[in-house]
């Protein structure tokens, strides 16, 4: 069969060629210690497990509404208007249930790209960004961000970045792969910029110093600001695969018709269970982040002892984008080197886009013992 050009062309996850080496070399019996994805270690939290069997028993295993269970969206545009200084107030039919919050970045750039229009999208960036632009058909533009400014968009950057053919900016905050927060008065300014913005928030309640801002907060009349969340990083809940869009009334539409064709309905009884996410799991969460904050502690402090670079500390998400150039300029070999000879397993900055070359993601969604020992085995390979 002659494979697409797309199917040909799409890049790898490089993170996930590390994660599968690694459990090939678990296979043979190596004890690898995984500091490379970025997946919480915790178990989703009870209320939202049993949640989700009383569900089951009562039968909720139908198709919900295309664009997800009326009550679950209730709560989402609740959780919102509370969490955050909402000066237009998020409304259910506001919200769009999705499959993920890759789906939902989908249906977004589906509903809105047209052939060779421009996305803007930080480099360093979450490695899948381009990929669903380029196969919409669209074509990022990228930024090159900072060390210094934390890896985060810069607002006359991002002005001097938009054509023509500029469709909407992506920004991510607390971001991947970097932990960073984007600054409240940057954010601002680029939700001034008279250009549809996307703000990719699933991090957001994973934040140790400073506070995480939602874009729905500078919404003014005229800005077309859209937020895109979800139920796998805060709650522990990766394999449940749901998220939500919170978008303007005139995307609802075109992004419905979509999930009717493509997914048909997020499925019922995880919907249920994430409306126990949202009311019933406050003390399991903030425990959480009081662990991954200890986490973040220990690894910047034992990074920097090590060698590693870390201008801006990050204060959100669960990884630290430290760089690593006095040890490497090819981020990729070193990244394989590690987990080969020391069995630790990290992801290599290229991933992230040619800014992220000489970088090294390290997550700490992992338990401090486990940090603890693949640190010392990263610093006893380096001094050999």
């Amino acid at each position: 069969m002659k494979i697409s050009r797309i199917g040909r062309e799409i890049p790898p996850f490089i993170v996930m060629d590390v994660l599968e080496r690694a459990q090939e070399l678990e296979r043979r019996g190596e004890n690898i210690i995984h500091l490379e994805v970025g997946e919480p270690d915790f178990e989703t939290p009870k209320c939202i497990r049993e949640r989700a069997l009383e569900a089951l028993r009562k039968g909720v295993t139908h198709y919900t509404h295309s664009l997800g269970a009326y009550n679950l969206r209730c709560e989402i545009a609740k959780y919102y208007n509370e969490e955050y200084e909402l000066s237009v107030k998020v409304k259910p039919e506001n919200v769009i249930v999705t499959s993920g919050t890759s789906p939902a970045l989908l249906l977004i750039f589906g509903a809105i790209l047209d052939r060779s229009d421009e996305v803007i999208i930080p480099n360093p960036h979450y490695p899948c960004y381009p990929n669903i632009v380029k196969f919409l058909g669209g074509k990022p533009r990228f930024v090159f961000v900072r060390e210094e400014e934390g890896f985060q968009l810069n607002p006359e950057k991002v002005k001097e970045a938009i054509t023509k053919r500029t469709k909407a900016i992506l920004i991510n905050s607390p971001a991947n792969p970097t932990g960073n927060l984007l600054p409240p008065h940057w954010m601002e300014e680029i939700a001034s910029l008279g250009t549809p913005v996307i703000s990719d928030e699933i991090y957001q309640g994973l934040v140790y110093e400073g506070e995480a801002r939602s874009i729905l907060e500078f919404a003014e009349k005229g800005r077309e600001l859209i937020a895109l969340n979800g139920f796998s990083k805060l709650f522990a809940m990766t394999g449940w695969r749901l998220g939500y869009i919170i978008a303007t009334e005139d995307l609802v539409r075109p992004v419905q018709k979509m999930i009717q064709n493509f997914f048909i309905s997020p499925n019922a009884f995880v919907q249920e269970a994430a409306i126990a996410a949202l009311n019933e799991c406050e003390k399991e969460t903030e425990k959480m982040r009081r662990i991954y904050d200890k986490r973040r502690r220990f690894m910047i402090k034992r990074l920097r002892e090590i060698g590693f670079g870390i201008t801006v500390e990050p204060t959100g998400a669960f990884y630290v984008f430290a760089n690593a150039k006095k040890f490497t300029n090819d981020s990729y070999k070193f990244a394989f080197e590690i987990l080969e000879k020391a069995k630790v397993g990290v992801t290599p900055g290229i991933d992230f886009g040619s800014g992220g070359e000489g970088y090294i993601r390290f997550s700490y969604a992992n338990s401090l013992d486990n940090i603890e020992e693949g640190l010392a085995r990263i610093e006893r390979f380096l001094a050999r």
